[in-house]
Parts: C-alpha cells; structure tokens; sequence
C-alpha cells in the first residue's frame, strides 16, 4: 500500500517552509491588497518555493496566485485559500526572525502572522506539495494565495472566483483555528456616519452649528438601536460597535463643521450587510435638528454557517477516520473572513488550520510545531480522500 501523503509530511521540512514564509515580510498598510511588500511576497518568495516543488501557477488582476491540479471534468471539487497579507509588525520585537523557540509546550516558531496566516499557508503548501505527487488525481483542486488577510471585505476572493470561472463545490479558508474547524462566524459590515454642521469661531458658538453636538445624538440614537432580537446558540447576539470618531476642520478654537463616525455591525448567519446597513441609514437621517446626516456603508464580510451533516465536515471526518481519527473538534467565531463569501457563491467552506487566535496580532506571536505539522497532515487527508 502506497503511504498515505499525511505521513510524509516531515516536521523539519515544514517547519523550514514556514520559517521562510515569516522572514519574508508581508504587513497591512493603507495600500492594502496593492501592497507592494504583499505582491512582492507572493511573486518572490511563494512563486519560487513552489516551483522547487514542481507547482506553477498564475497571477490574476489583483495578484491573487492560483495554481489548479486534477482534471477540469470532475464530480468532485475543492479549494485551499491562503493569504499572503500579515498584520503590521506593530510592537513586536524581531517580528521576521522565525526564531524557534523552546516553550513548556514544546518547540514553536515565533514571528509575524505565523499564527494568523502563515502557519497555515505553510501547512497547505506542504499537503499540495503531496497531492502533486499523486497519480491518481480525480477530482479538482485549487490553491489560492489571496493578496488579501487583513483588509476586510471580500475583493480579492470575488478575483480569485472570477478569474476561475467556475465556484469549487468545497473550500478551506485556511487560517488559524486552534486546528478547529468553524462551524459559523460572524459577518460584519463598516458603516460611517457623517455629520454636518457650520463652522465658526468658538467664541460665538451661536453662530455656527456645531457637528459634535450632532454625533452625540447619533451616538445615542445607535445606542439605543434593536439590531435584533434573535440571538444565536453558539454566536450571541449581533452587535453594533463605535470604533472611530474625526472631527473637522483640524484648528484650534473653531465650531467643527463635520464630524465622522465608524461603526463595525456584526452580522449572525443569515443575517444580510445591506438589511443592517439600511436600518442603521434610516436611523440616523432621521435625527432632527440644524444638522445634515448621512451613512456610508463600507467594506463588509458575509457571515457563515455550516452543518456536522454537511459535505464539507462529513468529508473532513472522513479524511479522519481513514487515518484511524476522531472527527476534528468545532468552534465559532465571532470574527469574519472569506468563508461566507465563498458559501454565498455556492461553494460550502470553513476557516481550520494551525494556530492560535488568542496569538493573533499579539507582540510575542508564536505557533507550536507539533499543531503546524498536525495542520498540514489534516489538508494531507483532506486532499488525498476526497480528490483522489
């Protein structure tokens, strides 16, 4: 019997393969997916580690990288997406040394994104790494490094789609989940409240009409907004977050004429951006007064929900099983990425891979080893028992 892709996986090769990853630095930055270091990433460091291994690809108009494997007329279809943007180094001492370090857990590698993205782009490089090799490749696969990870909103995956032409009938966001597979998490759409007023000097206040004293009245009409009764069994309820506040003109001893707001609306499953945005619109340019309102919506994320009887865990549980396995354990998040998006284009997915949220974003971010290796072993099976 030919050995099972999972076992070949070995520690020391994809523990070298992350630590590759973390030294090529990847951050957000107000250029987001356009980024050059995140470009420069995908096309100078992940191009080339998977040419070593025989991979080639292509680039589409966002410089998402796609690389397809097995026949075209298949029954069977599957995606891996992966991302290439990491949050900013931030605070964090040597953030792009992937230094090993020797924790009471065992050995882990330390750096930015390890956590968060990389870890599990390491993971699933090593499993695509092992489905290439297969002779007996019968079902679609796609792997996608997306320029995105950090951006929220769904551009860079609505690319990666596009350029495909066609939806995979299953996907793995591949992200850090404690190796937990999500059931479900949240949506979110940002929405920005503009108040306007009429500036004047501060020493004849009645002369203008001053845009804060405005956004007190939004801030306590949202305050008091229902944004629903229904609450979620694991997810709670949906909540709706001030997380900015500008105000202008920047100059001293003047009425402001504009205030700015943002909030961050969480959205349970089935729960639409567009519904809540425009409840939240009509809420707010209501407000009586001298003022003039108005809401923006901005970026936004679909939130996901997924069965244990679904085909993507039954397939994960399977994959399991064939290795003598328990089914992985589940979670929910409240954060959102590209899971949604993808289920709402018809391609059922779930966030799971190695590494911690409780790291994400922290100064001292690190990932286990054994959890790296685990991850990539669980895509391994994944891949080998349902493509092949």
């Amino acid at each position: 019997m030919a050995e099972a892709p999972s076992a070949s996986i070995e520690e020391a090769a994809v523990v070298s393969l992350a630590q590759r990853l973390v030294r090529f630095a990847s951050p957000q930055t107000e250029r987001m997916e356009a980024e050059p270091a995140v470009q420069n990433f995908i096309g100078d460091c992940v191009v080339p580690l998977l040419a070593e291994r025989g991979l080639h690809g292509r680039r589409d108009r966002m410089g998402n990288l796609l690389i397809e494997l097995g026949p075209q007329q298949a029954d069977r279809s599957l995606m891996l997406m992966t991302y290439a943007m990491t949050h900013p180094a931030s605070a964090m001492r040597d953030p792009y040394g992937g230094e090993i370090l020797d924790l009471p857990e065992g050995r882990a590698i330390r750096g930015r994104g390890i956590s968060e993205q990389k870890g599990a782009l390491a993971a699933a490089i090593a499993a695509v790494d092992q489905i290439r090799q297969s002779k007996s490749l019968r079902g679609r696969f796609v792997f996608a490094l997306s320029s995105a990870g950090e951006t929220g909103r769904h551009d860079a995956a609505a690319t990666v789609l596009d350029t495909l032409g066609y939806t995979p009938e299953l996907g793995i966001v591949a992200l850090g989940t404690n190796n937990l597979v999500a059931l479900g998490n949240k949506g979110r759409v940002d929405i920005e409240v503009i108040v306007h007023g009429k500036a004047t000097h501060s020493s004849t206040p009645w002369n203008g009409v001053n845009a804060i004293d405005g956004a007190r009245l939004v801030l306590d009409r949202l305050a008091a907004l229902p944004v629903g009764d229904d609450a979620h069994p694991a997810l709670g309820k949906a909540t709706l977050t001030a997380t900015a506040v500008e105000s202008f003109p920047k100059a001293t001893h003047t009425i402001q004429n504009e205030v700015r707001l943002t909030f961050d609306r969480r959205l349970l499953p089935r729960q639409d951006p567009e519904t809540a945005f425009a409840q939240i619109s009509h809420a707010v340019e209501g407000i009586d007064g001298p003022w003039r309102v108005e809401a923006k919506r901005g970026a936004y994320m679909y939130p996901c929900e997924i069965s244990r009887d679904g085909p993507l865990f039954t397939a994960i549980a399977r994959s399991r099983a064939e290795a003598g396995l328990s089914p992985p354990e589940t979670l929910y998040s409240h954060s959102a990425l590209d899971a949604g998006f993808l289920a709402a284009r018809g391609c059922e997915s779930a966030m799971w891979g190695p590494g911690r949220m409780e790291q994400f974003h922290s100064d001292e971010e690190c990932l286990l080893v054994s959890e790296l290796v685990a991850g990539a072993r669980d895509y391994a099976r994944l891949l080998q028992s349902h493509l092949c």
